[in-house]
């Protein structure tokens, strides 16, 4: 996954080499990496340091975790009607139950098109070279995610989008696939007109009739399920410098 993001094309588009001869230009780094490897800086090492760094940042218990636990008062009485609404009328708990509020399965919600994608240049030529690395047939003319289908093909799959966890989902803004919505309060907007009607549209999706409270009810209940933030202590920057070869 690092890899991806820091080499691909569509993401970062950095050479692994000119990383290498960045990360030698920093004594500092240099001499982190003999620490660390026993070595000098390589690509290699570089993912692999970056991967080990990611894999620290572990979500401790929410506040719906205390609440589960028996701390009725973890939550407040909004969430708690939250919880309730999730647990019921919203029927959220189809796709966003067990340890990660996640199925794991395909869905396709209704969600749709942003057109911030195709009106943004850059934007637009990720989305284009995302899918012809993908094979996707007539990928120059995609104006919306295709989704599942992109791997499989299958018409049936068009539109159809893994369930996200919703841990931590209350700092993960923008949402769904697309980043077309910007809050909680647009997202459960959006669940409650039951998402925009398509031929493959999960049948699980419904108007669902849900108050002003219970709507704020249910945004009160996904944000406790974020933990307390990582504290992370940025370090000093590293500054480049001209490596001396030899004696002079």
């Amino acid at each position: 996954v690092v890899r991806d993001h820091v080499s691909e094309a569509d993401v970062m588009n950095v050479d692994g080499r000119l990383i290498v001869e960045r990360m030698k230009e920093k004594p500092q780094m240099v001499e982190l990496f003999q620490e660390a490897f026993e070595g000098e800086p390589s690509y290699g090492k570089v993912l692999n340091a970056v991967a080990a760094y990611v894999s620290t940042l572990v979500s401790s218990s929410s506040a719906y975790d205390r609440f589960l636990t028996g701390d009725s008062g973890a939550l407040s009485s909004e969430a708690q009607l939250g919880l309730e609404v999730f647990e019921g009328k919203g029927g959220c708990m189809a796709c966003h139950g067990g340890p990660l509020l996640a199925d794991g399965d395909y869905h396709n919600l209704g969600v749709p098109t942003n057109p911030e994608i195709f009106q943004e240049p850059l934007r637009h030529i990720v989305f284009r070279r995302y899918f012809r690395m993908l094979g996707v047939p007539n990928y120059r003319n995609l104006r919306e995610d295709p989704g599942l289908y992109a791997l499989t093909e299958e018409e049936q799959d068009w539109g159809k989008f893994r369930t996200p966890s919703l841990r931590e989902v209350g700092r993960t803004a923008p949402y769904m696939h697309n980043g077309i919505f910007a809050t909680l309060e647009e997202v459960v907007e959006f669940y409650n007109h039951g998402g925009e009607e398509n031929p493959n549209k999960d049948p699980l999706l419904a108007t669902l009739n849900m108050t002003e409270q219970e709507k704020a009810a249910l945004v009160a209940f996904l944000d406790s399920l974020s933990s307390e933030p990582v504290a992370v202590e940025a370090p000093q920057e590293v500054i480049s410098q001209i490596t001396v070869l030899g004696d002079n």
